[in-house]
């Protein structure tokens, strides 16, 4: 079968890790034949002076984001290679505790953001990594041969119900075939308007939600002692919000690589700051200089000590908006699929979308590889056919048990979100009472988040194959 992956992103280079490991060979002189394209160059750290389109969007590899990789993100890379799962957690840091404070520092609640890892023979609480995004995307893509990248922008797929699909490029070289069309390529996929070819241009594309948040790294010097070690800490004020973490264990954690433990801090602390603004930022009318001014009177009154020590000393590079993805009617259809952002983006409120991606990326690998096992190489039919029917009978399980879970997860965040937009001093006081009381009975907030943190896509997988046995 031959696989192309549209986008070398988290997402990207996740799902071909997993089809790596989970497709069955079809013999020696003829395995799987899977490549990732990718517009930007890999091998490089991504800015966003480097990327050609004027808009400010959300990207992968877009150096400076800081991201949480959950229990249940986290059991997908260790299903698919434990030193995958030691180097994610080298590269971050290990959290075990959510904070959520006023802009006064005043305390409202704690949660946890562990759970078990689901191993009935050696069974430990696995906890969050907290990591920046580029790190965890070099963790994945130092195991992609860089022979099965191509650097090639796509402008074009062209479906066909009964055969391989073909793939042109921006730049006009020669198109290439390929059996299934993976797309991996972000919020603003140029790959999910294969599904929808009577549309003409996207006919559902992204929301930009009216949030912005930028956010960076600086040193923890002089601000190690006030942040609570293995935690996540969020801070609500009237006109925006707040985040910190440390991103980074030191470098003398004798467990550093283990997501089991809580390693003394190291010397980087992340932070992000979300604001409302009505109108998406434009990359040419930004003044990075005024950006940084605004952010340091909007949190001017907060009294919140960390906040302050990193509002004076920070430099701010990059604006990340907010943008999500419309519940689209399909993610597949005729041998094209959506994985990750392309299929639905969420926002950062969420603490789920690299954890989502992984389990897109695990649960399309599982069905393919099982339908091929069941279904493939039928000597009676064509077998460019032969692996349409197997590509699409994978797909169709892969969104009848994602949809749903993704759904509900979107909606939940969605809630969540609207503690960082504007409000007035009633408003946000009434959120603070609200949080407060919510901390008293822990088991209301946390019983959401707990059923998102315990779900196991691989068992999902499972047992929606037994069913249909």
């Amino acid at each position: 079968m031959k696989i192309a992956i549209i986008g070398g992103g988290i997402a990207g280079c996740a799902a071909y890790l997993e089809l790596q490991k989970h497709l069955p060979m079809s013999g020696a002189s003829n395995p799987h034949e899977i490549v990732i394209y990718e517009p930007y160059d890999m091998g490089l750290d991504i800015t966003a002076d480097q990327r050609p389109e004027g808009s400010t969007h959300s990207s992968t590899l877009l150096v400076g984001g800081g991201l949480g990789v959950a229990p249940n993100g986290l059991r997908v890379l260790k299903r698919l290679d434990e030193e995958l799962l030691k180097d994610v957690s080298r590269v971050g840091y290990v959290t075990n505790t959510s904070n959520m404070k006023t802009k006064n520092s005043w305390p409202l609640l704690s949660m946890s953001s562990s759970c078990s890892d689901n191993d009935t023979e050696n069974p430990r609480t696995l906890h969050t990594v907290a990591t920046s995004r580029h790190a965890f995307w070099r963790a994945l893509c130092a195991r992609v041969p860089p022979k099965h990248i191509v650097k090639k922008r796509i402008c074009k797929i062209q479906t066909d119900p009964c055969g391989r699909n073909t793939i042109y490029f921006a730049d006009g070289t020669h198109s290439v075939d390929a059996d299934l069309v993976i797309g991996a390529d972000g919020v603003k996929s140029t790959t999910k308007r294969a599904l929808f070819p009577e549309a003409g241009a996207d006919p559902y594309p992204p929301h930009y939600e009216g949030l912005v948040g930028v956010g960076g790294f600086i040193s923890s010097a002089g601000i190690k002692e006030l942040v609570e070690p293995g935690s996540m800490n969020f801070i609500f004020g009237g006109n925006g919000f707040f985040g910190y973490f440390f991103s980074e264990s030191a470098e003398s954690a004798p467990k550093s690589d283990s997501p089991y433990d809580i390693s003394d801090p190291g010397g980087s602390l992340a932070w992000w700051s979300t604001y409302e603004i009505e109108k998406c930022p434009s990359r040419e009318t930004l003044d990075m200089e005024d950006v940084t001014r605004q952010l340091r009177e909007r949190h001017a009154n907060w009294r919140e000590p960390v906040v302050q020590r990193i509002i004076q000393s920070l430099h701010i590079e990059n604006v990340y908006p907010t943008w999500t993805s419309p519940s689209l009617p399909t993610w597949g259809r005729d041998g094209v699929v959506l994985i990750g952002d392309a299929a639905h983006a969420l926002p950062p409120s969420s603490g789920q979308g690299s954890s989502q991606a992984l389990e897109d990326a695990e649960a399309l690998a599982l069905f393919l590889a099982h339908y091929l096992r069941n279904g493939f190489g039928d000597e009676s039919e064509d077998v460019a056919l032969s692996c349409k029917r197997v590509i699409n009978a994978a797909a169709k399980s892969y969104m009848t048990i994602r949809q749903p879970r993704v759904k509900g997860i979107l909606d939940f965040a969605q809630k969540t979100q609207n503690g960082k937009r504007e409000m007035g001093v009633f408003k946000e006081y009434s959120m603070y009472g609200f949080m407060k009381i919510m901390g008293l009975f822990p088991n209301l907030m946390t019983g959401q988040i707990r059923k998102i943190m315990e779900y196991d896509i691989a068992d999902q997988v499972s047992q929606f194959l037994g069913s249909e046995q």
